[in-house]
């Protein structure tokens, strides 16, 4: 049975873009449209949904309050957001969204976005999770560092704010963390969500930046401190305006002391 998905958006044109869409690219099934977030939460809470294409800005609650009535719901449905406003990316995926697609975007990007959302939805009824699914914040098999011969000069990483894109210095980048497909950037004093997951981040920042877990990239050159945490494992204190405290697991403890020459 093909998942089921509910469209929310308040403008008829969207809808009916949204659904010519997800007819080109298919494998989902249309079944309500909502014109704010009202209806939504009433059409939510008769039928199971796999997924529900959501509007931020509408009458009658936000998309972000939809979202946050959702987590009550016996089986959650998957929250792709679609809207024309970049700016409540971080509050959306704060909020365990699958993907925040900004208007225009075409029926590839719409089909990752929705590759990444199903991949994740909870079974329906009755149904197990095959053996060897990944869980919501598998973030892939372990990659292996790569070697001094396969490293490259830093790049930049485009980074989408205030409706514009910025790039990145890596040197800038303190540390990266996972986010449900997506990462976090975090500078000296701020921190950026950005469209790359950490495995796509770790093969573009190379040279001194080092997988110290599977949630967590980090830039050598800003390390401060070592040190344990309360079980004993080991810690970074980085060098930002924080002194944010990044976690390195067991495995990787090894190779990071001898990447630092300890």
């Amino acid at each position: 049975m093909r998942p089921r998905a509910l469209i929310v958006d308040d403008e008829a044109p969207a809808r009916a873009e949204l659904r010519y869409l997800l007819e080109e690219v298919g494998g989902v099934q249309v079944v309500g449209e909502a014109t704010n977030g009202e209806e939504a939460l009433l059409l939510l809470r008769s039928l199971d949904y796999d997924l529900v294409l959501l509007d931020v800005r509408m009458p009658g609650g936000s998309g972000l309050d939809v979202a946050r009535a959702l987590r009550d719901l016996p089986r959650r449905p998957q929250v792709v957001f679609t809207t024309a406003y970049p700016d409540h990316a971080v509050d959306a995926f704060d909020l365990a969204a699958a993907d925040y697609l900004v208007k225009p975007f075409d029926a590839e990007r719409l089909r990752r976005a929705l590759e990444r959302a199903l991949a994740h939805a909870e079974p329906a009824s009755g149904e197990a999770p095959s053996a060897g699914s990944p869980g919501p914040w598998d973030d892939g098999p372990a990659h292996v560092p790569p070697s001094p011969a396969d490293v490259e000069p830093l790049v930049r990483i485009p980074v989408t704010k205030d409706a514009r894109t910025v790039l990145v210095d890596g040197a800038a980048i303190v540390y990266a963390s996972a986010a449900r497909g997506y990462s976090y950037l975090k500078l000296a004093d701020e921190r950026l969500l950005v469209t790359f997951s950490l495995n796509e981040l770790e093969r573009r920042l190379r040279g001194h930046f080092f997988r110290t877990h599977r949630s967590y990239l980090v830039n050598l050159d800003h390390v401060r401190e070592l040190g344990p945490d309360f079980q004993g494992s080991l810690v970074l204190v980085m060098d930002d305006r924080q002194r944010s405290r990044v976690e390195v697991s067991r495995r990787h403890a090894r190779e990071l002391r001898r990447r630092l020459g300890l």
